[in-house]
This record gives structure tokens, sequence and C-alpha cells, in this order.
């Protein structure tokens, strides 16, 4: 039986939105949980930071669009005062700036609110919004190193080759915003493999997030397109709402986006992404299953080791949520284990 991933027995939440209305539909969601209580709510940032240090929540739920004090700036003044697992519920603005801003501000995790406020509308997203809750309460917000920043245009050649590996897969979602950040920029120029990675996040913020990402790295960061041929030195990042997956095309392997398989529970999909790269590199796969909550990569792990291929996972110390790794090394899935701050030593060791 695998264990549950770590959280509270009761989850003590502070709800923060302008809106009366939906302070009071979110406190019917999470109330339909025993294992949540809502313990308070309040108007905008600004008094959410004084009911924060008087009321010290487990997990905070909070708007971005609010009077006084938005999300953004209320995320940076509780992460500087002190940490609190805080989960953005909101309607995303066009950009989706905001979103990530809030993310690389420290929040966890993200929700889109619906933009028909409709009680039948916000009540559909109950179950996801209560699993995001429990998981952020037993996030460890503290244990995530800062982001490696690039200092120069293009790194110096590295002499990093591969041996095993044609190919490096990673999947990742809750706190996957900051760890990639850290992982990536380490990746030289010269690195002498594609990287394609999964993150689950919602339709919309893929694009602009890989844009910053590549901001930031050495190696080019992007989401794929169709057919597109994958490439040494590039990170691809599956585009929200589709499946990213591999075919021959001659002698090259090309992207292949689609929204099925539909029965996943996350699309894009770690175990699909897996599967088809070890369908189509064999043995030559290193798969690396980084924080998040639930299961996806699991399965996707028994086809590498399948086909003979290597699985990394990421360290219960540095997730934020312990419980995709915990999924794969509980099948006796995993080969290795790393902290993200040596998950890329770790890598090229086994490259």
């Amino acid at each position: 039986m695998v264990a549950p991933e770590r959280v509270a027995s009761i989850v003590r939440v502070l709800i923060v939105d302008d809106s009366a209305y939906v302070r009071k539909m979110v406190t019917q969601m999470l109330s339909r949980s025993p294992f949540v209580d809502v313990i308070g709510t309040a108007r905008d940032g600004k008094e959410a930071l004084e009911m924060t240090a008087l009321l010290k929540p487990d997990v905070i739920t909070c708007d971005l669009n609010m009077p006084e004090m938005d999300g953004v700036a209320f995320v940076r003044a509780q992460m500087a005062k002190r940490p609190v697992p805080i989960v953005i519920i909101s309607v995303a603005n066009p950009s989706g700036e905001e979103v990530l801003a809030a993310l690389e501000a420290g929040a966890v995790d993200f929700l889109q609110k619906p933009t028909a406020l409709a009680t039948d509308r916000l009540l559909d997203v109950a179950d996801e919004l209560v699993a995001k809750v429990k998981a952020a309460g037993g996030a460890q917000l503290w244990r995530v190193p800062p982001a490696v920043v690039r200092t120069a245009d293009k790194a110096p050649a590295s002499g990093v080759s591969a041996r095993l590996t044609d190919i490096l897969l990673i999947g990742i979602s809750t706190g996957g915003p900051q760890a990639l950040k850290t992982l990536i920029p380490q990746l030289p120029a010269d690195f002498p493999i594609p990287v394609a990675m999964v993150l689950h996040m919602p339709v919309g913020y893929t694009e602009l997030y890989a844009k910053k990402l590549d901001e930031l790295s050495h190696v080019k960061v992007k989401e794929p397109f169709e057919g597109e041929v994958i490439e040494a030195g590039t990170a691809y990042l599956a585009p929200a709402g589709r499946h990213l997956s591999f075919r021959r095309a001659g002698a090259r392997v090309v992207a292949h986006l689609d929204v099925r398989p539909l029965d996943t529970p996350h699309r894009p999909a770690v175990d699909v992404m897996f599967q088809s790269a070890a369908d189509i590199y064999g043995a030559r796969v290193m798969g690396v299953v980084m924080t998040g909550m639930g299961a996806d990569g699991r399965d996707g792990a028994s086809w590498i080791k399948a086909r003979g291929g290597q699985v990394i996972t990421e360290a219960e110390q540095s997730c934020v949520v312990y419980g995709m790794p915990r999924s794969v090394v509980e099948a006796g899935l995993s080969d290795a284990t790393a902290s993200l701050e040596n998950m890329f030593a770790v890598i090229l060791e086994r490259l």
C-alpha cells in the first residue's frame, strides 16, 4: 500500500479574497473535508498579514487581484516574515505574469478560479482545491534553495559527455517552478543530450514560464511544436493541455503533441512522456521525478526501468511535496535519490 503524502491531521486554513461571496464559497468547498478547518478569512493582503500573525494558519489560500495589498505583494511580505504554504486561487490575468510572480515569490501552488462565479462552477474545483490545500499542509518551504541565476550569456564549454543516456526527462509538479529554476540553469550550454520536461500547470502558463526559464539558463528552454526535431542543448517544456511524446522520423526523433490519452489525471502527464521516451530511446533514457503531489511518473518509471533505463528521484528533504518521488521509491523503481541542490551532480555522474 502506498503511504499517503505527509499532511497535518487537520490543516488550518486562512482564506484571503476581496469578494465576500468567494470567501463564503471557498469556505464551503474546504469544509467538505474533515481534514481541513477554515480558521479565518481576510479581505486583502494587509489584513491577511495581521491575521496570519494572530492565527498562525498551516495554509493560506489567496486571491491575486485585491485592494490595499494584492496577492503577489502579500506572498512576498508573508514569506519575508514567516514562510507559510500559500495556494493562489484566482482568475488568471491574460499574460499570466501575476501567477508566475506569486509562484516565484514562494506560493506553492495555483488553482484557476472559474470566471463564472456560479455555485456549480466553483464546486467543480472543490476536490482539486482540497487536495492542493492538504498537500500544501505538508509543504517544506524552508528547504528550497535559491534559484541559480545565469551570470553570462553563454556558458563556457564544460566537456560534459553522455555515455549511457540519449535524453533526460524531468517530471515535476507542486514546487516545480522554483525547483526547475534551480536545476535547469546549472546545465551547461553544451549539454550533450536534449531535456524534456512535464510541469503540471494550467493552460496558458507554460509558454511564459519557459521564456522566463530560458532567460536564466545556458541551454535553450522552449515549448516544442508538433514535429520539432529533438536536439541536444535544448530543454523542451510540454505545453499545458497537451501530452508530449516522441516519434521517429528517419534517423531523428521529433516531438508529438496530443490531447490523447484523455483519461490521465494531468495533461500533460509525466507517465505519457516517460513511456513514449522508453519506447523510442530504449535503455538510453534517464527519468527524474521531482517534487509534486500524486503519483504521476510512477507508471512511466516502470516503463523506463523495463527497458533498461535509469530513474532518479528527488529526496524528501528538498521536496516541497514528497508525493510523486515517494510513489516511485515505494514501487522500487528509483536507482538513485538526490536533494535538489545535489541533483545536477548526480545526473552528471550517471549520464
